[in-house]
This record gives C-alpha cells, sequence and structure tokens, in this order.
C-alpha cells in the first residue's frame, strides 16, 4: 500500500523539527518505519545514529518488527528501538561512572518499592495501604516532574505534604546506600545527567543523530526534558502524537507539551494525517462529535 500524499511528507521531511499529528488509525506506524528506511536509505543515516522511542515493551516489539520487515535484519541492525525506561537505562549503564552510580546497582520494581515504604513509614502512615499508595504515586509524580525531596519539602503545604516529602527524603537515601533505582530513576537520572554534564550531553547527541519519539502526547516532564536534551540545538527529530487520545494524565503525561513543542523549537514542521483506514464513517462522525469538544491548539 502506497503513503497517501501527508504521510509521504511526513516520511520526507527530514531538515528540522517535526510533529506530525496523527489521528487514530491514519498510519503512523507506516510513517515512522518508513522514516527510518528513508533515512537509512535515501539521506545517509547510519542504523546506529537513529533511535526510535515509544511507552510500552509492545508497542516497541512491533516497531522493531516492522522496522526489520520494511529494511531486513541487516539494514536494521543498530537502530535503538526501545521505551523511554530501556532508553534510560542504556543511558546509565554507559554513564554509571559520571552519575556515581555503581555499575553492579540493581533494580526496584513495584514491590520492592511499596516493601521499602512500607518499612520506612512504619511510624508516619502505620501501613495504611491508601496513604502508602498515595505516597508511591506523590514521589512518583515528584521524579516525574523532576523535583528532589528538598524542593518538594520546600512547595510543602499541609501536614500530608510535609509528611509524603520527608518520607520521599528517606526513601531516597536509603535507594542511595543499597546501590538501587526504581522506574523513575531510569528517566530521571539520565536527564539530571545531560541537564549537568556538557560531555555526557555532546557524546549522547553524536549518538543519536535522529531521534523518533510515538504516543507523543503521553510524554511527562522528565520525558519531554530528555528529548529536549538529546536532539539538542541541531533538532533533528519527528514526534508523532494526538492530544485527542491522551488518557494518561493521571500518571503524569503531559499533552501540553505538544503545544511546548511549537515555543522551544519555532521552526517546528507540523503535519497532519487526517485520512482513517481504520473505522467506518459512522464510527468517525460519533468520535468527532465527541472531540469537538476538546481544546486544541492544532
Amino acid at each position: 500500500m502506497r503513503l497517501n500524499p501527508n504521510q509521504q511528507a511526513a516520511v520526507e521531511y527530514v531538515s528540522g523539527p517535526c510533529l506530525v499529528l496523527a489521528g487514530a488509525g491514519s498510519g503512523k506506524t507506516r510513517v515512522i518505519t518508513n522514516k527510518i528506511a528513508y533515512l537509512i536509505r535515501e539521506v545517509g543515516y547510519q542504523p546506529r545514529q537513529i533511535a526510535a522511542v515509544t511507552f510500552t515493551n509492545k508497542a516497541a516489539r512491533e516497531m522493531k518488527e516492522r522496522v526489520s520487515a520494511t529494511l531486513g535484519k541487516k539494514e536494521t541492525k543498530g537502530i535503538l528501538v526501545s521505551t523511554f525506561h530501556t532508553l534510560g537505562l542504556e543511558i546509565i549503564k554507559r554513564e554509571s561512572r559520571a552519575m556515581g552510580i555503581k555499575p553492579n546497582f540493581s533494580l526496584f520494581d513495584d514491590q520492592d518499592q511499596l516493601a521499602l515504604l512500607k518499612e520506612l513509614t512504619k511510624q508516619g502512615i502505620d501501613e495504611d495501604k491508601t496513604l502508602l499508595n498515595l505516597l508511591t504515586s506523590a514521589i512518583s509524580n515528584w521524579k516525574n516532574g523532576l523535583i528532589s525531596p528538598e524542593q518538594a519539602m520546600n512547595s510543602a503545604r499541609s501536614q500530608q505534604e510535609k509528611l509524603f516529602a520527608h518520607c520521599y527524603g528517606l526513601y531516597q537515601q536509603q535507594l542511595k546506600a543499597c546501590g538501587v533505582l526504581d522506574f523513575d530513576d531510569l528517566i530521571l537520572l539520565p536527564t539530571l545527567l545531560l541537564k549537568s554534564d556538557e560531555q555526557a550531553r555532546e557524546r549522547w547527541q553524536n549518538r543519536i543523530r535522529y531521534l523518533l519519539v510515538d504516543e507523543y502526547q503521553d510524554t511527562n516532564t522528565s520525558q519531554y526534558e530528555l528529548i529536549k536534551l538529546l536532539v539538542g540545538e541541531r533538532a533533528r527529530f519527528t514526534v508523532v502524537g494526538d492530544d485527542d487520545q491522551s488518557i494518561y494524565s493521571w500518571r503524569g503525561a503531559r499533552p501540553q507539551n505538544l503545544t511546548l513543542l511549537k515555543s522551544d523549537f519555532p521552526e517546528l514542521k507540523v503535519i497532519k494525517l487526517e485520512q482513517n483506514y481504520r473505522s467506518t464513517g459512522r464510527i468517525l462522525n460519533a468520535a468527532n462529535i465527541l472531540i469537538a469538544n476538546n481544546p486544541h491548539v492544532f
């Protein structure tokens, strides 16, 4: 199946920052896989200079398979197709010395995190499950917002906020003492490193010469900052997203990052994919009636 004119334009625009506004069923994955092929075959990028990032392991696996099917396994060798967290882990492994992290660090899963917080908060929370879950969410949101325990404490107003900020500080001390990282650290730590260490920033900007990001409307603050630091002033990137499909604000996603792009990258080229290949007219009409109520920047 050939690309339609807007899909083709999205594939071929490689000279600057590009936002592809892709409605549901508009063929965005075909655009990403074809663009990777175009970058290698027509523009001359090496596979190892390209990274494509999405949110779930399933989506990353599917994208990897589609890229392999389009290019062949030999040509795709070296392309980094992964989730944000896998990319963050890759940066941490290679930059552990610069970060002051022991190379043999271990990772906490949700259960480990909950067990440690339960242990650390015996006095203040006394195993109240609801409060523990709220605390876990608060710590995750602080990390995703690039907020340190000190900053959290300084901005805390209520007693509960102060208690949570205090627990956040204890939690971070314990993680550091044990050489452990949690899931949110996989984005937080690379972002802080690239922000503060110019040499590390240059290393990764030279390593990733072209960045593609899928489901861009689901990025949170730390992920957006990481993208900005990786693309630098060269700004060779394509992000694909649709603020009408943003459903993860409850876990820190900021659909307004679509708007931020325009102010952070004034030369941003916006290409809309508006042809739907998945749904019938009746479904589309119903969806459009609902979507018409959303506030839109684009």
